[in-house]
């Protein structure tokens, strides 16, 4: 009987904390029936009927319903935020979009001098180790 009032103990523990966290993580203008500070109060000072009706009344509806093969909410939702894909400046767009090329191209220029010096060092190297082997003295 202990073994089953602890695993209702645990289970009411987990519960609670994912509710609040739920109910602090959400954004107020999402939560449905209460304001945010109610909810927390709620989940907070009644922990076990708090939670469900948290689940049950406060926790936003989805707009979209899960697809059991794979997501239903973009991968990257900061995406969608308003006025996020238009640019302020079309000018310092270009500007910095300009510079990133230039920084990429630098970058490209930078590895392939020092992949050509690898390439030169083992040749060298290889050249060595030939003449060593190809010596009377060896």
């Amino acid at each position: 009987m202990i073994k089953l009032d602890l695993l209702v103990a645990v289970v009411s523990f987990a519960l609670w904390v994912y509710c609040l966290i739920d109910v602090i993580g959400t954004p107020e203008a999402r939560m449905r029936n209460l304001p945010k500070v109610v909810w927390v109060l709620l989940v907070l000072l009644f922990p076990l009927v708090g939670s469900i009706a948290w689940l049950v009344a406060g926790r936003p509806e989805s707009s979209t319903r899960g697809s059991t093969y794979g997501p239903a909410s973009p991968d990257f939702p900061e995406y969608d935020r308003p006025g996020r894909a238009a640019p302020a400046d079309p000018a310092k767009d270009e500007e910095f979009l300009r510079q990133v090329r230039e920084r990429a191209e630098e970058q490209r220029r930078r590895h392939e001098l020092a992949r050509r010096e690898r390439e030169r060092l083992a040749e060298e190297e290889r050249e060595r180790l030939r003449k060593r082997k190809d010596s009377p003295d060896a």
